[in-house]
């Protein structure tokens, strides 16, 4: 079979962009540099309309002021008509200026969390095995929506707002202050509280915040979890208890948030309650004032409707605030996985006219989390071109270890893998994996076409090639489906049965002509006429490749033309079938074991 050479040639763009790559240390500040840059025009343009709505909402008090000081108190209608038309120009221009912050800021809103979702589901694309092991699917899904959301609420409507309440309140309170002083205190005295109870506030707020959102991020595991495994729920009956789980996480965010509810109900209360006292204060001493002369009428009306146009800048405070916390919260989390850096990085080369010549030397491999239990101890092993191995072990003997080592599924932590002479740490990751495909026991589907799960490696497959890889694979059952190709085979392929999964996931690698093909126990869950026809296909196409097969039974173990046996982290013996058979016993022994039919240990 051909192999990638002519794709290869071209050479993929590199995995990693080092330009695209913050300086280590420095993660936050780069990534609000680099999200915030492409709207700094957008940002200007909402500043200045906010402060002009500011200004113009400052300026049609004082406008109320001087119609009600001068044609009001004289009755000059004409002077009446002329300051009544300008506040009137000074209200269309305020709601002219709103209109233009809001379509600005929405237009920039929603373009920094398209850029921020596209970037963290690349960069979990990115991060290695060990990193998705350690992380709940549910945790990742809340950042990628929850957190997400959470951002964009407040860049579109807290962070703007926190920037014009504190210039409106800081100029209302100075224009206050320059009309009539003791009640220009008043107001700025009403601040204090308010800034006393919003640090107590914040101290506590992030705490429950960010364990509300970590506990969604547990219950939608949990959520996730039921829907792909309800097929095994079901048969197992334990509906019920899956259910008293999910009810025991539902219950402790249930908890949590309504301690965040109490924290806040305490808060805007206060703030609530604030304003209006300060509002009672003014009015008493206004009023008094105008009695001794000291202020004419319209400006208490001037002073009394600024004032109130202080009750929301200081009322949202309280919501503002809430927001911030869990946007920092949620940035927080995102950051998480920004700042894991990638423990599998590709290099710069690659294969012009890949052969498929694999080795394995000296490889020692443990997981991340075990340093001290190595699963492979100074393994070696050679696959010449166009040659099959099939590698036999025991369970848990490391066996699927063995072939994730190739595409950098894992990276070999003492030793190296080299394809045609190449470590495959040196290959850039795209064109490694273009080289390498592998087929795994239990195969992944997604949900989308079928004829978009088979060509998920090779995107411009002729429907020649993939009849051909349908046939190979003994998948053509697909055209039986509802709309054939073009059916929708649902999430993990859950209407189809395990072995229909296996053979359109066998497809699949087939279809991308690898240099070379890895079966990790693919044909484990087909019958034995289905087994038997996929087998003589395969035959033909390993002819062409380089393949490695885990194998637990004779009759796969026959495909390949010599095999590895796979013994405490070493390969101990490498033969052809009968030789080993005859041998070795623990091979004899492992193959005894895992037989089906008698007759297939002598096969």
């Amino acid at each position: 079979m051909a192999t990638n050479a002519s794709r290869a040639s071209g050479g993929p763009a590199p995995d990693v962009d080092p330009s695209a790559e913050p300086p280590a240390g420095v993660h936050s500040l780069w990534r609000l540099r680099h999200y915030l840059r492409p709207y700094a025009g957008s940002l200007l343009v909402m500043l200045l309309a906010s402060l002009g709505t500011v200004a113009l909402a400052i300026g049609i008090p004082l406008v109320i002021r001087a119609i009600i000081d001068g044609p009001v108190t004289e009755r000059d209608l004409g002077g009446l008509w002329a300051l009544a038309g300008l506040a009137l120009l000074l209200g269309v221009t305020e709601a002219v200026l709103v209109w233009v912050r809001r379509w600005v800021q929405s237009s920039a809103v929603l373009g920094l969390e398209t850029t921020m979702r596209h970037d963290l589901y690349e960069r979990l694309q990115r991060l290695p095995m060990a990193f998705h092991g350690r992380w709940g699917s549910g945790q990742l899904l809340s950042r990628a929506t929850t957190d997400l959301s959470a951002i964009r609420r407040f860049a579109g409507f807290g962070l703007l707002f926190l920037l014009i309440n504190v210039v409106q309140l800081t100029a209302t309170t100075v224009v206050l202050l320059t009309m009539y002083w003791p009640l220009g205190v008043v107001v700025a005295a009403a601040s204090v509280p308010i800034v006393w109870l919003s640090m107590r506030f914040e101290k506590r707020y992030v705490v429950i915040s960010r364990r509300v959102q970590d506990e969604q991020g547990d219950l939608a595991t949990h959520a996730e979890e039921g829907a792909v495994g309800i097929r095994v729920i079901k048969s197992f009956g334990r509906s019920e208890h899956v259910s008293r789980g999910y009810e025991r996480a539902s219950t402790t965010l249930h908890a949590t948030s309504m301690e965040k509810v109490r924290l806040s109900a305490r808060f805007w209360t206060f703030l609530e309650v604030i304003p209006n006292v300060a509002v009672v204060v003014v009015l008493a001493l206004g009023a008094y004032g105008v009695g001794t002369g000291a202020l004419t009428p319209g400006e208490l009306v001037a002073f009394i409707t600024l004032m109130l146009s202080l009750v929301w800048p200081v009322s949202s405070l309280g919501v503002i605030l809430a927001m911030a916390q869990e946007a920092m919260t949620a940035a927080a989390r995102i950051l998480d996985v920004f700042d894991t850096e990638p423990s599998i990085v590709g290099g710069t080369r690659v294969i012009d006219a890949p052969r498929g010549h694999l080795r394995l030397e000296s490889v020692d491999f443990a997981f991340p989390d075990a340093p001290d239990e190595p699963v492979l101890r100074g393994l070696d092993l050679e696959v010449l071109p166009g040659e099959t191995v099939a590698v036999v072990g025991a369970t848990g003997s490391g066996k699927t270890v063995l072939t994730s080592l190739v595409p950098r599924l894992w990276d070999v932590t003492g030793g190296r893998v080299t394809l045609d002479g190449v470590d495959v740490r040196e290959l850039r990751l795209e064109h490694l994996r273009s080289l390498v495909a592998t087929a795994f026991e239990e195969p992944t589907l997604f949900s989308m076409s079928a004829r978009e799960n088979l060509t998920l490696g090779r995107a411009d497959a002729t429907e020649a090639e993939i009849e051909e890889a349908l046939q190979i694979a003994q998948a053509q059952f697909v055209h039986e489906l509802p709309w054939g190709l073009e059916t929708r085979i649902g999430e993990q392929g859950m209407a189809l049965s395990g072995g229909q999964r296996q053979r359109l996931a066998l497809a699949r690698a087939v279809l991308t002509r690898p240099a070379v093909l890895v079966l990790d126990d693919t044909l484990s869950a087909l019958d034995v006429h289905t087994e038997k026809l996929v087998k003589e296909a395969l035959r033909r196409v390993l002819a062409d490749t380089t393949g490695i097969i885990v194998a637990h039974r004779a009759s796969t173990v026959l495909l390949a033309d010599k095999v590895a046996l796979l013994q405490g982290g070493r390969i101990t013996h490498v033969g052809q079938h009968r030789d080993l058979l005859a041998s070795v016993p623990a091979y004899r022994e492992l193959l005894a074991a895992e037989a089906e039919r008698p007759e297939e240990v002598s096969a």
